[in-house]
């Protein structure tokens, strides 16, 4: 286009308006066709209403017979209109736009009308122009009829509307007004009346209230600017040309009528292309500037699309920041086709480096917005920015720091955005294309293998902890990195073959996992889990695909190759079964020598080891018996079946048995009788190990067993008249098994967890001791001949004893959900040991330190054992009613110190567990007997202050945590004491000097002092109401009247009263709680909603996606 041919001295005849015979060579746009074209061929199928908008056979050097006979072929008829035309005959729109210039030719004003009447109809309105009074007529008077008839439903939508015949509608509009254009560069174009006024009704059409008004109007007046500016670029080119023959003229020194000439043909077309600019202009400032704001998205993105071609086809005029600003405002529209038509636009100019220095104060300004649309919520849009990105990294406009977030959506959900991420990591950071222009690497020239794996292995060094994060790496980069195919050179590098690399054991680790999941990649494996994370599953092309193609490995007499090809040919995959079992005759040939060595070299490196034998799951076992690799098969196995023994975890266990089991059924018939040898004499040996290890424990459990029921069968046959070698004997007895126990005891929580069978030997120690402890009670002998039996546990035997049983309780916590029976059996044992323990206090054994210990777990380990304590602390009313404060305010301190140990910093600990146990705890004193326990409550609460200020402010948060539930069940005058005792406590301290670690005072007091407040206000109103007259109101919620009279309530009574009242009691406590406590449950409550949403509505709602916003 810029370098047209020069139009010849010698005038050339042709017809008045149509253009030279290489014009439209120049510059036409994409939907019209060179009308130079010589006629050999008649239409086919395809051009047929194909709304291209011109036809092949219509040219003035074809023979006119020939014309007429394919202009009659493509249905032209002399008396159809030329809506008609685009309606239905896109064919002939060229042949349309000739006939009509030649009118205009004889008439302009008829024929002008007849393009603005197009216009009209084009919009669905009939709305007719008198040629009389044309000139008069005014644009603005016929746009307000043209909105009258739209308001009066007299329009058709012919834009959007679904016929199949006027499915080519917008295409032949376009065509029709760029050939009109094209036409009538050299004539029409510049008369400044038919454009004039065409431009001037699209300006007025597109402003107006109808849609589908401002939708054809738009079209119109985009392709018209589309259109100036190829008959421009054309003229442009013609300009240069003559200017070029001009200079030669002069230096020629020849001054005659070529030099005249030249110098008249270049003032006429520079005056055309100034024309044609101010054209341009018009419509850009008239319409443009309007649309590109329309409420209608669609409209938007057709006005920024064009203005980004406009921009590529003629930056002369449109490459600078007065036009290039829409597309940076329009990357925030709310609209995702119009923020993709703006990345797309931009993609374009960025390819040409011609066009980068004059983008640099616009990149400057909108480069931030630009990286932020890679995480857009529209997944076309993200990918299309990651695009845009990898055009300014090639043209280094982006710094390492911009692009640092970018890397987090290598783990994203969508594979889409992670593949583009995955591309733009591997340009950048692995092959390094854009660092390469000045590194003094020739182009073609590429770096070795060892230099990309080399690059890999440093990016994934930043996820040295989760395997999960680098197999998302590995999937995102794989479809461009070839170095992840090169099987042999990943080998060598595992076994050092290469002196000058040398790998850490965490690059060991990472490339044998490379190795791994490329692989798994190769024969066509997903290694991402699906974002909803439930299984992979094959479409139905996929598996009549996969059954085809076995069939015919497998099966090939069957069925007729013909049939089968026929079913393959509806694959539209880019990969193939094909290409999947080559890749994995490659992966087999490439590890079959060397995967021994690998295995022999990895095979004590638990983090290794899985990866390494699961790679043999993926071989094509037949290669081995083919190529005489039979001895290579069977030291695989040998060195897998040393694997499973040598490790003990699941993954490597499982890895080890899947492949065996693999070996034994999908090898050839000669290795495959070996390879079920080897699982049978694994599975034998392992029998006999795991028979060995259970019959140890099991072993244990029953000695113990044993000898506790021979101690207690012993108890009932002594002798109570000589009693005297009886008991000796059976002090021997229990001092033996006293001995055995306190070994256990002293052992077992120290010991490695052996799972179920190893806690089995915990379990059994804990509940013989207890039972033994409550069997020899000292008060069960004191007064009796028998008082020698009586035992009774030192301190420190009932701490080790209660670190095991917690260590049991534990356990039940950390099974895993997927084993069902296995979480049953835990939560029975758990249940067991708290009762074990339970009953050393009821019997009196113990219960200084274990009933304290026992209750802080009340809140723990779920609702059973919350059901066994809440039973335990209802007998311990009845033996201990007078130590019940002490052993309540030791739990809630115990609680309270262990979470303080387990995190320190106490601006971050929360102290759930103690904040839930003192609610449980003052529950117990709600309903009747509130009042009943007033001074339990009120003990409580003065130790738990004292406790605080004992170490203040490290101790305070113990004021709000677990003394506040309990002052809410206080009445309004006990406050007031307390009030003044804590206020009393901080008189000689400055709080202000550490406002954070006095907030719970402070929340503390303000508590008190708001209901104290209330209790004054609430007298004063009550003092101030006038006395009310008639009958009494009815009291709300009053109890049923009791059967039984003078039946007084027991202490067990009061707390089941107190139960059945919880759904109140919890309500009457939330209203007591400071406002602070409200904030903070409502916050946990949140939270927990928001856990248990989906990932999919995560990433719509709170990954951080942006969107954009209306300009």
């Amino acid at each position: 286009m810029e370098h047209a041919a020069v139009v010849p001295e010698a005038p050339v005849r042709r017809k008045r308006g149509r253009p030279p015979k290489n014009a439209s060579k120049a510059g036409v746009s994409k939907p019209s066709v060179s009308t130079v074209e010589k006629v050999d061929r008649s239409p086919t199928n395809e051009e047929q209403g194909s709304g291209d908008g011109s036809y092949d056979a219509f040219d003035d050097h074809a023979p006119k017979a020939k014309r007429k006979a394919a202009i009659r072929a493509a249905g032209w008829k002399e008396d159809q209109s030329l809506i008609d035309v685009i309606k239905h005959n896109g064919r002939v729109i060229n042949h349309a736009v000739k006939k009509w210039i030649e009118r205009y030719e004889l008439d302009p004003k008829p024929a002008t009308i007849e393009i603005l009447m197009l216009l009209f109809e084009a919009c669905g309105a009939k709305y007719k122009l008198e040629v009389a009074s044309f000139e008069e007529t005014n644009v603005d008077d016929v746009v307000v009829s043209l909105v009258e008839l739209a308001k009066k439903g007299e329009i058709e939508d012919n834009f959007n509307s679904k016929q199949k015949e006027l499915k080519n509608f917008k295409e032949n509009l376009a065509s029709f007004w760029d050939n009109l254009v094209i036409e009538c560069q050299n004539g029409p174009l510049f008369d400044k009346f038919l454009f004039e006024k065409c431009m001037d009704y699209a300006i007025a059409l597109s402003c107006t209230p109808p849609r589908v008004y401002r939708h054809v109007a738009s079209l119109v007046g985009l392709q018209l600017v589309t259109s100036l500016i190829n008959v421009a670029k054309m003229l442009s080119g013609q300009r240069e040309t003559t200017q070029r023959q001009l200079n030669t003229e002069k230096k020629k020194n020849n001054d005659g009528p070529r030099l005249e000439s030249l110098n008249k043909r270049l003032s006429q077309t520079h005056e055309k292309i100034t024309t044609m600019e101010e054209m341009m202009r018009k419509l850009f400032k008239g319409l443009f500037m309007h649309r590109y704001r329309d409420v209608d998205p669609e409209i938007r993105m057709s006005c920024i699309s064009s203005l980004g071609n406009w921009i590529l086809l003629y930056p002369s005029l449109f490459l600078q920041d007065l036009y290039l600003k829409y597309l940076g405002w329009t990357l925030n529209d709310k609209s995702p086709g119009v923020r993709k038509a703006s990345i797309i636009a931009l993609q374009n100019l960025y390819e040409v480096d011609d066009n980068v220095p004059s983008l640099g104060l616009f990149t400057e300004r909108f480069c931030s917005r630009m990286i932020e649309l890679a995480d857009d919520i529209d997944i076309a849009v993200a990918v299309s920015a990651i695009g845009l990105l990898k055009q300014l990294l090639r043209h280094q406009l982006l710094t390492d720091d911009e692009l640092g977030p970018l890397y987090d959506l290598l783990i994203d959900e969508p594979p889409l955005i992670r593949r583009a991420i995955g591309e733009l990591v591997y340009d950048h950071l692995i092959a390094q294309k854009i660092k390469s222009s000045h590194s003094g690497r020739k182009d073609g020239e590429e770096e070795s293998s060892e230099v990309h794996l080399g690059r890999m292995l440093q990016i994934l060094r930043e996820f040295p902890d989760d395997p999960m994060l680098s197999t998302y790496v590995i999937d995102d980069v794989w479809d461009n990195m070839k170095a992840m195919k090169d099987w042999k050179c990943i080998i060598s590098m595992l076994l050092d073959e290469n002196p000058h690399i040398e790998l850490t054991d965490v690059d060991a680790t990472n490339l044998v996992r490379l190795l791994y999941a490329s692989a798994r990649k190769a024969v066509g494996d997903k290694i991402v889990p699906a974002a909803d994370g439930r299984k992979q599953y094959y479409t139905k092309v996929q598996k009549l695909i996969k059954w085809a193609w076995d069939w015919l490995v497998f099966k090939p007499e069957s069925v007729s190759f013909a049939t089968l090809v026929s079913i393959l040919s509806i694959s539209s995959q880019v990969v193939t079964m094909e290409t999947f079992e080559n890749n994995r005759r490659k992966i087999t040939t490439a590890m079959m020598k060397k995967y021994p060595q690998l295995l022999h070299k990895y095979i004590a490196d638990k983090a290794k080891i899985s990866s390494l034998v699961e790679i043999m799951g993926l071989l094509k076992l037949e290669l081995f018996s083919l190529q005489r690799q039979d001895q290579n098969f069977k030291a695989i196995l040998e060195l897998i079946v040393d694997a499973f023994f040598k490790h003990g975890e699941k993954d490597t266990l499982r890895s080890c048995i899947r492949v065996i089991t693999f070996c034994s059924t999908d090898s050839p018939a000669d290795l495959q009788d070996y390879a079920q040898n080897k699982l049978k004499d694994l599975e034998n040996d392992l029998i006999i190990k795991l028979k060995a290890a259970i019959k140890e424990v099991e072993v244990k459990c029953f000695l113990l067993l044993n000898m506790y029921l021979h101690v207690a069968w012993s108890l009932t046959f002594i002798d109570v008249e000589s009693p005297e070698s009886s008991i000796n004997e059976l002090l021997s007895k229990r001092a033996t098994l006293f001995e055995q126990l306190e070994c256990f005891i002293n052992e077992l929580p120290n010991a490695p967890q052996e799972g179920r069978i190893g806690n089995l030997l915990s379990y059994r120690v804990c509940v013989i001791l207890a039972d033994l402890w409550c069997l020899f009670e000292n008060s069960r002998f004191s007064s009796t001949k028998l008082h020698r039996l009586g035992y009774h546990p030192d301190i420190s035997s009932v701490e080790k004893f209660w670190k095991l049983s917690q260590q049991l309780l534990s356990i039940s916590d950390e099974t895993e959900e997927e084993d069902s029976n296995e979480e049953y059996i835990e939560d029975t044992n758990r249940d067991v040991v708290m009762i074990a323990a339970a009953k050393l206090v009821i019997h009196r054994v113990t219960k200084d330190y274990l009933a304290a210990e026992i209750i802080s777990h009340f809140v723990m380990h779920g609702a059973s054992i919350t059901n066994i304590i809440k039973n335990f602390i209802t007998s311990l009313r009845k033996t201990a009613k007078d130590e019940m404060p002490s052993i309540f305010f030791e739990a809630l301190k115990k609680t309270y110190q262990r979470q303080a140990l387990g995190n320190e910093s106490l601006a971050s600990n929360t102290y759930s567990d103690c904040k839930d146990l003192s609610s449980r705890l003052s529950a117990t004193f709600g309903g009747a007997a509130r009042n009943k326990h007033k001074w339990e409550i009120l003990k409580i609460i003065k130790d738990g202050i004292s406790y605080a200020f004992s170490d203040a402010p490290k101790h305070l948060s113990f004021l709000e945590v677990a003394v506040l539930p309990f002052v809410t069940k206080l009445p309004i005058s006990d406050l007031l004491e307390i009030l003044k005792d804590v206020q009393k406590r901080s008189d000689k301290v400055n709080i202000n000097e550490d406002p954070s670690g006095w907030r719970p005072y402070s929340v503390f007091v303000e508590y008190l002092q708001e209901k104290c407040a209330k209790n004054d206000l609430q007298d004063e109103k009550e003092g101030n109401l006038p006395k009310r007259r008639g009958r009494p109101r009815k009291a709300m919620n009053v109890e049923g009247k009791r059967l039984f009279d003078g039946h007084e309530s027991s202490e067990e009574d009061s707390i089941s009263g107190s139960e059945q009242d919880d759904q109140d009691e919890e309500e009457d406590e939330e209203a007591q709680q400071p406002l602070i406590h409200t904030f903070r449950a409502s916050a946990s409550k949140l939270r927990s909603m928001r856990v248990a949403q989906p990932d999919s509505s995560a990433r719509q709602a709170g990954s951080g996606r942006t969107t954009g916003t209306d300009h």
